[in-house]
């Protein structure tokens, strides 16, 4: 066991079978963590700066919002093109080498004369920065059953912790060294990160025997004979697109009349968001209890409620305090149970799985981004609360018209990993 923490399996190609399943150590948890939410926070250092972004590069409130969706189209890409990865390469290797390139990017953004060429690096990010999605599925397989569920929601507390402190990180470094010192800062930290998981993390593999576009393939033909992975991608693509309607245009509205803040104090609206990270320990907990289908509802009928809120707070802050923070909780609350139910199917398969499902969430998050900032630039605020309002409502309407029991409720997942 000990040689699993100290990155000694043996062979490359293939890990030996006890080590799925074996368990994971608190050190280790919070690697892996720290890990995922650094590398998706890389994804959400421009939302609190669009407004700034805006005024330097010249361009249109609708063009500024476009970086955000270039940044999500580069992140579905990579969940569709490089997650599948996971079921074939080496996962440490693997890992380290995305988290290397997403600096690389970074500091070509900190650098960009232009909003063309910023867009492109911000994208180059995205593409990468999906180790975040490599990293969260590798835990899931290194976790006994009986703590699958806590294991990732703790490692998941670490990604969406990673989300929401990104934009206060981003708003507090522009405000005082200006935005591309945001950049240069957060690809020094990716280097260091690149180094940590190389010592840190097990070396794991399980190749799934396919050659890579045969393995691309087999992704569409599982989502074909999973209609619960389907279901919850669905769950996902919505979760994601409320999610992303709200954080593309929060920019907008506070750097403008009433509120008039400046990046810094934007930034600190991640903060009202954090109760989301709290919100993934609790329903990987309840999740691990079979209570899935409670869960998603709940989720759901949360993030309309905070779009009810939010439109309440257009010239108050507490009303959109309050907003943020329900939004926040529904859609991460959907999100967990959503996974909780996807990494129950075939474990051999798991990361083209994950593939799957988060090319759906971010397809969602792309296009809330690219019809946020339609929305907003053309009816302002009100555009973007009934756009928000409009897709958590079909996620409510989904779940009442949901017959099929969630798996969770069915039979437990039958344990570790068996090799390929």
């Amino acid at each position: 066991m000990r040689a699993l923490y100290a990155g000694q399996v043996s062979s490359p190609r293939q890990s030996p079978p006890s080590v799925a399943g074996r368990g994971v150590s608190r050190g280790l948890v919070v690697v892996f963590a720290l890990a995922t939410g650094q590398a998706v926070a890389s994804n959400y250092l421009a939302q609190p700066l669009l407004g700034t972004l805006r005024d330097v590069f010249g361009v249109s409130e609708a063009v500024a919002g476009l970086v955000v969706t270039a940044s999500q189209i580069g992140y579905a890409t990579g969940l569709l093109v490089v997650v599948p990865l996971g079921d074939l390469l080496e996962r440490r290797r693997t890992i380290v080498t995305l988290a290397s390139i997403t600096a690389v990017g970074l500091a070509a953004a900190a650098a960009a004369p232009g909003i063309a060429v910023f867009g492109a690096c911000v994208g180059l990010v995205g593409l990468t920065s999906v180790a975040a999605q490599l990293l969260v599925p590798f835990a899931a397989t290194l976790a006994p059953e009986a703590q699958r569920g806590r294991i990732v929601g703790n490692v998941m507390s670490g990604l969406i912790l990673g989300i929401l402190l990104a934009r206060t990180f981003s708003g507090l470094i522009a405000e005082v060294g200006g935005w591309r010192s945001v950049y240069a800062l957060a690809a020094l930290l990716m280097l260091a990160q690149a180094v940590v998981l190389h010592v840190k993390l097990p070396r794991f593999a399980q190749s799934a025997g396919l050659a890579y576009h045969n393995l691309l393939a087999s992704t569409a033909t599982i989502a074909r004979d999973e209609p619960v992975l389907r279901r919850r991608a669905l769950y996902g693509l919505l979760s994601f697109a409320s999610f992303s309607v709200l954080w593309t245009t929060l920019a907008f509205l506070l750097s403008g009349p009433p509120f008039g803040y400046g990046d810094g104090v934007i930034g600190l609206f991640g903060l009202a968001g954090a109760a989301g990270a709290v919100a993934a320990s609790v329903v990987g907990m309840y999740t691990d209890r079979g209570w899935v289908h409670r869960l998603t509802g709940g989720s759901a009928g949360l993030m309309s409620a905070g779009f009810v809120l939010l439109w309440l707070g257009r010239g108050s802050l507490w009303p959109l305090l309050a907003g943020v923070l329900v939004l926040d909780v529904g859609s991460n609350g959907l999100h967990l149970s959503n996974q909780s139910e996807i990494y129950r199917l075939r474990p051999e398969a798991r990361n083209r799985i994950n593939s799957f499902y988060m090319t759906s969430c971010f397809v969602g998050a792309a296009a809330g981004s690219a019809l946020a900032a339609a929305a907003y630039g053309r009816w302002g605020w009100a555009g973007t609360c009934v756009l928000g309002t409009a897709v958590s409502l079909a996620a409510v309407g989904r779940w009442a018209t949901d017959r099929q029991r969630p798996l969770a409720q069915r039979e437990p997942f039958a344990g570790a990993d068996p090799p390929v």
